[in-house]
């Protein structure tokens, strides 16, 4: 479906932009990918990365304005919304800066792509907007039914919007893994619990779940890909085996366990080899069979958080996964 195409991903200089560039230049050879976001340095560096590559443009540009998206979106086919303030201590402390990226941009980008007929748009979640805590996963959630609803809202046009979610990026910038490699040569580690657990997901993965709703959307899905979980004190062992440890307590906003999919979204819910399904409650579009297609109704009670999650990855692992990707831990 992406082969010849040309894409768009907002906020594209970030950690899943770094991956999903090439990637899908590999995979589907676009005719044209143009990267959007609002920092020139991120966009400069990353450039030299494609060298005189034709197919790779960078727009300088925020979703907080309109009237740029609409010149960004010229010709696209497809975009993926990576933009977002997300790091969730300067969303508590910013909180107007944090609805105006997540909320009013998530709005200006539905506009635009409507505007300029755009075929399909994936939006990134968190697991953070399932039974928000925090003001981050609250804009999240309020992004994610926005970009469900407006499948409702285009009309009669094709422009379709869903919505992929999944947890902690291992090895993203800002994550803990690298957090807890800078830290080593200190010898101790700052750990909010020792009961808390994660998802984990690597960055490849979270670009083939892009790729999976792009093919397999008709409008208003959200879709959250199984992975395993892991204990923070495995975490921290896997990514500085001889630090100790030192318990700093839960930080503002921020959650004992991940969780992807709430008690609440399981009547609209179902289940596929390697992924969930959350289908939109509006319309009845959770009984549409081509949305359903071969999938399985969940429970009632079903919920998918990382404390009970049946999939676990033990500590080994992730030390393997540590030694053949150090060189970009953190890097991107």
């Amino acid at each position: 479906m992406l082969s010849n195409s040309s894409i768009l991903v907002t906020g594209g200089t970030g950690s899943f932009g770094h991956t999903f560039v090439p990637m899908t230049l590999e995979k589907y050879n676009p005719k044209r990918l143009v990267i959007l976001s609002r920092d020139e340095m991120k966009q400069w560096e990353m450039a030299k990365l494609y060298g005189d590559d034709p197919r790779v443009r960078f727009f300088i540009g925020d979703v907080r304005d309109k009237d740029r998206l609409q010149r960004a979106l010229d010709g696209i086919d497809f975009v993926v919304h990576a933009a977002a303030t997300k790091i969730v201590p300067t969303a508590e402390y910013n909180p107007f800066e944090c609805i105006k990226t997540n909320i009013m941009g998530a709005m200006n980008l539905i506009d635009a792509c409507i505007d300029q007929k755009v075929r399909r748009v994936v939006a990134l979640s968190t697991d953070k907007a399932s039974s928000p805590l925090n003001l981050y996963g609250a804009t999240k959630l309020a992004s994610d039914k926005l970009f469900t609803a407006s499948n409702s809202y285009v009309g009669h046009q094709d422009t379709e919007f869903a919505v992929v979610r999944y947890g902690n990026v291992m090895g993203s910038r800002g994550s803990v893994i690298p957090l807890f490699m800078s830290m080593a040569e200190r010898g101790e580690l700052p750990i909010t619990d020792a009961r808390m657990t994660r998802f984990m997901i690597t960055l490849e993965e979270g670009v083939e779940l892009v790729w999976k709703a792009f093919d397999d959307m008709i409008g208003g899905e959200i879709y959250v890909k199984k992975i395993p979980s892991m204990n923070i004190m495995d975490i921290a062992a896997a990514a500085a085996p001889e630090a100790t440890h030192r318990v700093i307590g839960i930080r503002p906003g921020e959650k004992l366990h991940e969780q992807m999919i709430g008690e609440e979204d399981a009547p609209y819910t179902y289940e596929y080899d390697d992924y969930y399904k959350i289908l939109p409650s509006i319309n009845d579009w959770y009984k549409d069979p081509r949305r359903i297609q071969d999938g399985k109704k969940v429970s009632s009670e079903f919920v998918y958080r990382s404390d009970t999650n049946p999939e676990w990855m033990n500590k080994s692992v992730l030390i393997d996964w540590i030694e053949q990707n150090r060189g970009k831990i953190g890097k991107i």
